[in-house]
């Protein structure tokens, strides 16, 4: 039986977090950690799911079935995109997905985007279909949508394209930056934060104060695009000043809280360039950019401050192929 393994990266989202969602630009790397997925064509038109990192054991519908009901969270990433395949690209046959991952899904990283990702992938490459990088985005974005109503997409094209990407909502701009390396350092702040009620308290605010919150998009925006430009010529210095003026502009907007602050302002006492919330906010991941010889101090001003050093490689290759 014919049997197909993929990897996609996490993400971190550098600048442009919140703003994203309503047509301004981002800038988001692929991290090192990786969702990987087997799946195997099933003769019989069943899908079954098995996911041992989210407690998933012997998840089975027929593929007619697909999307309806109460579709729980852990599984609906994979059965949507599944659902959202087979609609596109019929096929008799059943598909039995197995996936592992090298990071939590309470990181943040983009686990959810990086399995939707993962699974339209091994469902090209199972039946043949030869999907382009844009016609996987396309669908894997539609399967973020599908499952929880918002989204910009940029998790989904962090894990489709990899590197490091200035980004506009909905893939209206999907630009790689060719950088080298880039210095982060990445704290956890122990706080899962969901997404969505995040997205929705930054709605209610700017259905109140309208004037004031365009008005953060608007600089946020100016500030990412001159973000883009000190980045690729690897001023450090100039974009940490800019993290900072994000983090300050994301403090605004009421979306860091206290854990995070703390870590963000050690950092920066301990010498980084700069540091910064990352993501929805509510806890979830801060990063920090510093120059070599404060790399420890650093880590060690973010572990003091009560956060966990987590390991990571940043702007690494997209979703691909494994060998068996």
């Amino acid at each position: 039986m014919k049997q197909i393994t993929v990897s996609a990266p996490g993400k971190l989202m550098l600048l442009g977090e919140h703003t994203v969602v309503y047509g301004h630009p981002c800038i988001v790397t692929a991290v090192g950690q990786r969702l990987t997925l087997t799946a195997t064509i099933d003769p019989d038109p069943n899908f079954t799911f098995e996911a041992r990192d989210v407690n998933v054991h012997g998840h089975k519908k027929p593929m007619v079935d697909l999307g309806k009901g109460t579709v729980e969270k852990k599984v609906a990433f994979v059965e949507h995109a599944v659902k959202n395949c087979i609609q596109k690209y019929p096929q008799d046959s059943g598909v039995e997905v197995q996936t592992t991952s090298q990071f939590s899904s309470q990181l943040g990283f983009g686990s959810s985007s990086a399995a939707a990702v993962c699974t339209i992938k091994a469902y090209s490459e199972l039946f043949d279909l030869e999907l382009s990088n844009k016609e996987i985005f396309e669908l894997a974005y539609k399967t973020v949508l599908d499952v929880q109503g918002k989204g910009s997409g940029f998790d989904v094209a962090a894990a489709v394209f990899g590197g490091t990407l200035y980004f506009v909502t909905g893939g209206e701009t999907i630009e790689p930056l060719k950088v080298a390396s880039l210095p982060l350092i990445v704290g956890y702040s122990g706080v899962k934060a969901d997404t969505v009620t995040l997205i929705n308290q930054v709605a209610e605010l700017s259905k109140k104060y309208p004037k004031m919150v365009t008005g953060i998009y608007k600089q946020i925006d100016f500030l990412v695009r001159e973000a883009k430009m000190k980045l690729l010529d690897k001023e450090w210095q100039a974009l940490g000043e800019l993290m900072n003026i994000n983090q300050g502009y994301l403090e605004a907007l009421g979306v860091s809280i206290g854990k995070l602050s703390s870590m963000i302002y050690a950092a920066r006492e301990a010498g980084a360039y700069g540091a910064k919330l990352s993501g929805a906010g509510g806890g979830d991941c801060m990063i920090s950019l510093s120059a070599e010889d404060k790399t420890q101090s650093v880590k060690e001003a973010i572990t003091k401050a009560g956060g966990e050093v987590i390991e990571i490689e940043a702007n690494v290759e997209g979703v691909r192929t494994e060998k068996p």
